[in-house]
């Protein structure tokens, strides 16, 4: 969880909502990703999927049986759907997505029991560094938000 952390904080300093992730089989990590569809132009260039990817090139395999999936955020709807159908062993998310989650908070997708495929779920790992990173980008966010406001406010009453 703490490569995924650090891949989050690269999104970051991309200007990419800090989301990192990580696959690991037998110990090795074998995919990562970062949150990127800004700079790609992508809307599934979410962490996950970046991660999915990758492990899935080094694997040479789109299924990824016995790997586990360490993400910072609780996945979307999206990337849930996509670790379902990669057949992640265990997913491991830091903290929860109130709003986008489709895990444990907003959605609960696995609960409804209609998957075939079954996915071990742990939570709560390093939740607080990645909640931190995440209000952290979006505070930064507000204030360069507020800062042009304030300068196009001044600027017009300049003339």
């Amino acid at each position: 969880m703490r490569e995924a952390l650090s891949l989050a904080a690269r999104a970051g300093s991309h200007d990419e909502v800090p989301v990192g992730a990580v696959i690991v089989k037998n110990g090795q990590v074998v995919g990562q990703g970062y949150n990127q569809p800004v700079g790609r132009h992508d809307p599934s260039a979410h962490a996950e999927i970046c991660a999915l990817r990758d492990a899935g090139q080094t694997l040479e395999n789109y299924r990824l049986p016995g790997c586990t999936l360490y993400v910072t955020i609780e996945p979307c709807t999206m990337c849930l759907g996509a670790i379902i159908h990669a057949r992640i062993a265990r997913l491991v998310f830091g903290a929860a997505e109130p709003r986008y989650g489709a895990v444990s908070s907003g959605q609960r997708l696995l609960e409804n029991g209609v998957y075939n495929h079954e996915l071990v779920v742990s939570s709560g790992i390093l939740a607080e560094e990645a909640a931190v990173l995440m209000k952290q980008f979006f505070r930064q966010r507000r204030d360069r938000r507020a800062d042009k406001a304030s300068a196009t406010d001044a600027g017009s009453q300049s003339q």
